[in-house]
């Protein structure tokens, strides 16, 4: 990977938008040409960091969903903006698409129309052993073509075989604790778990 320099990435931020940030800085930027950068500051240990950067493990996730059939975004570069506080990044393609937590403040009854599918997407996750802890809505994209995908997956879970039943519910209350946290009102998630055992039942 490649050291970036303090001056491009200043570049970066100058003339990008940053769309995400925390007390440490900028999380997410949109770049001039439209690409995103996703900075990943860890709270690893530094030797591993250096070992295997955040930005690497995003990368891998990605082509690893992609290879299941998820789609994600196309990661076009790995990098380090400050190697020696562990600090890393990686610009990709942006995945086209409407983050399912706007389709739920703005259209309430699309977003109750798309349950049922929904429902079936992460059903279908999860018989591919994959295991997402952070299964919100934020990180959940309806494409354009009536599809969807994920957009932050870093701490995704690959099992090697299909959740079993107490991953299952541990996923979804992940979800519930999302929605607490950010004190989400009428989420109908008993419709949604309903939906979940509908499309179990149709495809065994």
């Amino acid at each position: 990977m490649r050291i970036v320099t303090a001056k491009e990435f200043q570049d970066w931020l100058s003339h990008g938008e940053v769309l995400e940030k925390d007390s440490h800085g900028a999380k997410v930027v949109r770049l001039a040409d439209g690409r995103l950068l996703k900075v990943f500051r860890s709270r690893r240990l530094p030797l591993l960091v250096k070992l295997l950067p955040e930005a690497i493990r995003f990368e891998n996730c990605a082509a690893r969903l992609q290879g299941l059939g998820i789609r994600t975004p196309n990661i076009r570069e790995t990098c380090w903006i400050d190697r020696s506080k562990a600090v890393s990044a990686c610009i990709y393609e942006p995945l086209a698409g409407q983050s399912l937590d706007r389709i739920f403040r703005d259209d309430r009854l699309q977003f109750n129309l798309l349950l049922p599918q929904l429902a079936a997407y992460i059903y279908s996750m999860h018989r591919r052993g994959i295991y997402f802890r952070s299964l919100h809505l934020g990180n959940i994209l309806r494409t354009p073509d009536n599809n969807f995908g994920l957009i932050d997956f870093l701490d995704i879970r690959f099992k090697g075989r299909p959740l079993g039943p107490m991953l299952v519910r541990r996923n979804f209350e992940h979800l519930r604790r999302y929605l607490q946290r950010r004190n989400v009102e009428n989420f109908p998630i008993d419709e949604l778990l309903l939906a979940y055992a509908e499309a179990s039942k149709v495809s065994s």
